[in-house]
């Protein structure tokens, strides 16, 4: 056997020092640390606990860097749970940081216990899973002996009709109204220029008439009836206007004897050849509109500049106007500029209220008739929706929350009892209990460390609501946690109070949450008007609002 000599390769490894694997671990939590903290989900439901049917309010806090694109989850996510409703996103903006709180109404109608799955929500190109909640859903119990029985009720007859017309109505009147209102501004447009024209001295006007009527070719079309109907009441309306003002509905006959007072009384200054020749002119008019008489286009030119020229007569045997006729004809033209302009402010107030009818139409079938009548007339809690919130610290131990108003402190004095037991006992309020909304804050701190049983707190809720003149108070209670973490009692239900303006019974709904922090008790509750739309929301943004500054 042959020994072999094995070549020996020498390889340099490089093998980091202790120190320097230690930087690179640092520097690798660091950029996992940030990335985690750049954003930030949270989710939580309002109730474990609720009866078949009932409403579940499901919140999800993002709180997110401003550059970042939030998406929340869209759909039957929530399965087994349905979704009710997906409200608006709620988003409030500190420094370059946005929080966005987002809602989302489920149900159920079956009972039994239930998961609420992990939902995704995608902040720019990270996905976040919140964590699962479980969820009982109660029987809603029935004392079959003691409901009361009804008869059957008998058949109703139903409309088969497959069209239902109400519901198309407005699609039918709309297109209408708008057919109409630009018929109506076209047929102004015409009426306007016409009374332009009508503003022109009846000489011009005569003159113009005349012009019109050698450029509609009315002879070349073989309109000798038209050709002469124009032609006549031409120089009747002109002889209507300056001289007799029965010259449209006189005869031939008529209009010529007329003329002829008017010549021998004085009052118009033209000879006896221009008579006769307005006259021969006329009745050739009478025989082409009625014997249906055709003279020859020659003849008919000639007829057109004797008229011209019995105008041009007329108007210069006219004699000058006294200054008592000039004053007059000023009064008339008054009293006719004021009767039109009285008639464009009427047409033109009507065409405005007409396009104000058609844009609230389509706003109330858009919007709801409800919403269009808040947005126009007000609604109290509308308003306090819509306004800037303002966010404070209230008492001490102090409770954030952000109110549309700010809340006003309520002095009580101590009595020297109380001032051994409590240190400060300090109350906020807007509003009052027979108001669209209430909200108060109270907060106590104790002289000694004090325990305090929050079960007690809800036992009393009743007699204090009764205090205050309620009644018919129901009151539910679970356990309740802000998003820092504070922890409580949420009780919430309803309650009847008696308006003393309107002397009428006045449903409520309140949420109140009960903490004990800091050695101290905090309260803080939201009384609202049940038939009220807009205050549920109102109450429930006040109470996702509320955080305790020393809370851990």
């Amino acid at each position: 056997m042959k020994n072999y000599k094995l070549p020996i390769i020498n390889e340099r490894h490089f093998v980091p020092s202790l120190k320097e694997v230690r930087g690179m671990l640092i520097i690798c939590f660091l950029l996992v640390l940030s990335g985690n903290i750049s954003a930030q989900v949270s989710a939580g439901i309002d109730s474990t606990s609720i009866q078949i049917g009932e409403e579940i309010r499901y919140k999800m806090l993002v709180e997110a860097d401003s550059t970042q694109i939030v998406i929340f989850p869209e759909g039957q996510t929530f399965s087994p749970l349905e979704v009710i409703e997906s409200y608006k996103t709620d988003t409030t903006k500190s420094g370059n940081r946005f929080s966005l709180i987002k809602e989302y109404a489920l149900t159920q109608f079956d009972s039994g216990s239930y998961t609420i799955p992990r939902q995704k929500v995608m902040i720019g190109d990270q996905v976040f899973f919140t964590d699962s909640l479980k969820v009982e859903v109660r029987d809603v119990l029935v004392d079959t002996t003691k409901q009361k029985m009804y008869e059957i009720k008998p058949l109703v007859d139903v409309d088969a009709s497959f069209f239902n017309w109400k519901k198309y109505i407005w699609w039918i009147i709309i297109p209408i109204l708008l057919i109409g209102l630009i018929a109506f501004f076209l047929l102004r447009r015409k009426k306007r220029k016409e009374a332009k024209e009508n503003e022109l001295p009846p000489y011009e006007r005569a003159i113009l008439a005349l012009q019109r009527i050698d450029e509609s070719h009315l002879l070349e079309q073989d309109s000798h009836k038209e050709y002469y109907s124009q032609l006549s009441d031409t120089a009747r309306k002109y002889i209507d206007e300056e001289v007799y003002d029965h010259a449209m509905e006189s005869t031939t006959d008529e209009l010529i004897a007329r003329l002829d007072e008017e010549i021998k009384t004085g009052a118009l200054n033209l000879d006896k050849q221009t008579i006769e020749e307005l006259k021969s002119v006329l009745k050739t008019a009478d025989m082409a509109k009625f014997a249906k008489s055709k003279p020859d286009i020659g003849t008919a030119k000639a007829d057109r500049n004797v008229i011209e020229r019995v105008i041009n007569e007329t108007k210069n045997a006219i004699p000058e106007p006294t200054e008592e006729e000039l004053l007059a004809d000023e009064e008339y033209r008054k009293t006719v500029a004021e009767k039109k302009l009285r008639r464009k402010i009427i047409f033109g107030s009507l065409a405005g209220i007409g396009v104000i009818a058609i844009t609230l139409t389509i706003f109330i079938i858009v919007k709801g008739y409800d919403a269009v009548k808040d947005s126009l007339l007000g609604h109290p809690t509308k308003e306090l929706a819509e306004t800037e919130w303002i966010s404070s610290a209230y008492g001490s131990p102090p409770v954030t929350i952000s109110t549309p108003k700010v809340l006003i402190r309520n002095n009580f004095q101590l009595t020297e009892e109380q001032k051994q037991i409590l240190k400060g006992n300090e109350t906020f309020v807007y509003g009052s209990l027979i108001g669209n909304f209430y909200i108060t804050v109270s907060t106590i701190q104790y002289n000694q460390k004090t325990e305090v049983d929050l079960n007690k707190v809800v036992e009393g809720v009743v007699g204090n609501f009764e205090s205050q003149g309620a009644k018919n108070i129901t009151v539910k209670d679970e356990e309740y946690e802000t998003l820092a973490g504070a922890k409580g009692i949420k009780v919430f239900g309803s309650l009847e109070v008696m308006n003393t303006v309107t002397k009428k019974e006045q449903k409520s709904d309140y949420l109140m949450l009960n903490f004990a922090e800091s050695g101290g008790f905090q309260q803080i509750m939201v009384v609202y008007d049940k038939e009220d739309r807009y205050a549920k929301d109102v109450a429930q943004r006040i109470i996702n609002s509320v955080e305790l500054k020393n809370a851990k």
